[in-house]
Order: structure tokens, then sequence, then C-alpha cells
């Protein structure tokens, strides 16, 4: 045996070695329950689109999912806790730029980075809309701006909710401070939840914030406004509501969010496989796909998993552009 044969023999036993570890990994996962990690406390839009999808999952993974529900610090509590666990694909993460993308700009106590996850599938886009407390006595936006300016010199700016520093919501909350020239004053919650109570009793004047149809419920009842929604054109599921560009003076402050499914950056590429799978049939299920149209989000297209990537890597560099525009400083 010539040295070159007994190396191509021993490199083909290493690949062929791999190769049934790589299957293995794939045929054993998930053997428990899987935990469907929520960054925000439960009652928000995040926990509903979680529980919309969370049985369907579980069917397709042939185990349990089970939503855990872990707020604070702008999502980045419960990501580092996907990144204290082991990578094995036992820890899913719901998540989006706020968590992955902003919270490392905004917290300078955070210390992972975006590229430590890894996302597998988008779920659905989030439409932005434009809530006010219930006693604010304006009725659009451009009625709004004239408020908010006069509020701000008479030395009472209006205040915004965000859920967290650095959130996608603060941002847009800076955003719009500084393209409308009108002092705010940014307070930020641990979740939507509680942005929607303090909101619904004023005590905070705005919430540019993802919308479900719950808030089209809460506007009936008289506990909230909506506004406007941030988008180009009014879609069909959010006719009633005018859209931004409707508006005088913020015609083009359009903006919306993704949510996806994140793992540990290192999970192995069998395990990623199969949970891009699942939640890939998981999209096509018609209770998924209601449930989620239901709270006025559009559904996502799947992806590939070199998509699914590559979106991720642009995702990442278009919301760190956002956040230099506004010069965002780590507290």
């Amino acid at each position: 045996m010539t040295f070159n044969r007994r190396t191509t023999l021993n490199l083909l036993t290493v690949l062929c070695s791999l190769f049934v570890t790589a299957s293995a990994q794939a045929d054993a996962y998930p053997s428990k329950p899987v935990t469907l990690l929520v960054p925000y406390p439960a009652g928000g839009l995040s926990d509903v689109i979680a529980r919309t999808v969370n049985n369907t999952l579980s069917k397709n993974l042939g185990q349990t999912v089970i939503v855990d529900n872990l707020g604070g610090a702008s999502g980045s509590i419960a990501a580092q806790k996907v990144l204290n666990a082991p990578a094995d694909g036992q820890i899913i993460f719901q998540g989006s730029p706020n968590e992955l993308i902003l919270a490392p700009l905004a917290i300078s106590a955070v210390k992972f980075k975006s590229e430590d996850f890894r996302l597998v599938q988008m779920i659905a886009t989030a439409q932005i809309a434009f809530l006010a407390r219930k006693d604010l006595p304006v009725n659009s936006v451009d009625e709004f701006l004239v408020y908010a300016k006069k509020e701000a010199q008479a030395g009472r700016p209006i205040t915004y909710a965000s859920v967290g520093p650095g959130s996608f919501y603060h941002l847009l909350g800076e955003h719009l401070s500084k393209v409308t020239n009108i002092p705010m004053t940014h307070v930020p919650y641990k979740g939507a939840a509680p942005a929607n109570q303090d909101l619904m009793g004023s005590q905070v004047d705005i919430f540019l914030a993802p919308f479900g149809k719950a808030y089209e419920e809460l506007q009936k009842q008289g506990k909230l406004k909506v506004l406007a929604m941030l988008n180009s054109e009014r879609l069909e599921s959010v006719k009633d509501y005018p859209a931004i560009s409707e508006s005088k003076s913020l015609k083009n402050f359009t903006f919306n969010i993704w949510t996806g499914y994140f793992v540990k950056k290192d999970t192995p590429e069998p395990v990623v496989q199969v949970i891009h799978k699942a939640i890939t049939d998981s999209l096509s299920d018609p209770a998924v796909r209601s449930g989620l149209a239901a709270n006025s989000q559009l559904v996502a297209k799947p992806l590939s998993l070199k998509a699914v990537d590559k979106a991720y890597v642009d995702g990442t560099a278009q919301f760190r552009a956002i956040a230099k525009s506004i010069d965002l400083q780590p507290q």
C-alpha cells in the first residue's frame, strides 16, 4: 500500500465517520421537548406568534415545543440564555433585529454579536402601527405633530414607549424626533404588554409598535387610538387605518420588522436542517397562516438555508445602518 493510497483510505474513513455522525445527529434530534424561547413577557404580540406556531411545530418535529417567556434588556437576557446553553437545537429562539442586531449596539452590558446566532427561517413580517393614548387630543399623524411641537415648546415633550433601549421601536421614536425636529422623551419597557398597559392608562403618549388585531379591538373599545400604519399604502388587512404615506409631513416614514427562528451559531448542520424543514412545513399549515394573518402578520415566504443566511447578513447591515443614522450609543 502506497502512502497516497493509505492517506486516501484514511480520509475516506474519516468522511464516512462524519457522515454517520451527522446522520445520527439528525435521527436523534429532537429526543426530548424543545423550548421555543420568546424574549418578552406573555401577553404581547411576540407571545401570540409563538403560541400560533408551537403546536404545528411540535407535530413537525415529533416532540413537544414549549413556549418560554423571558423578558428584559431589549430581549438580550433571553438571547444570552441561548448562548449559555449547548449548541444542540434544544432551544429555538424567536427573535428579530430588536434583540440580536440592535441590543448589542445599544446596551453596553450585552457582549454577544449578531453573528453568534444563525437564522434558520423567517416566520413573518409585522406592520408597524402609530398608536396613541385614548385621551391624546389628536386624530391623525399631522394633528399629532402639531400637538407634539406645541407641547415641546411649552417644556412638556411627548413621551414614546418602546420594548427597551436600542429596540427597533426606540430607534423609530428617535428617528421620528429627528426627522420632525421635535424633542420627545423615551420611556422603555420590558415588553409590549407593559407598554400597552401604560399606553391605555395614559401614562405614555404614543407607541410605535407591531400591529396585532388586539389593537383593533382596543380602539373599538376606546382604550387607545390607531393614528396610522407605517405602510406606503393601505393594505387590505388594515384598510380601515390610514397609511403613513397619506400624511402631509411623514409620507416616507415607512417601516416594518421581521420575526425569525434562530439557533446558536455552532448548532450541527443536520440539526439545523431538521429545524429548518419543520419550520418551513409549519409555514404552509392553514392554521398557522390564518393565525398569523389574524394578527396582521404577513406570512414569510419560505427560504432555503442559503437564502436565509444571506437575508440575515443583509438585515444586519440594514439595521446597523439605521442605528448609525441616529448615532445610537451604547448605554
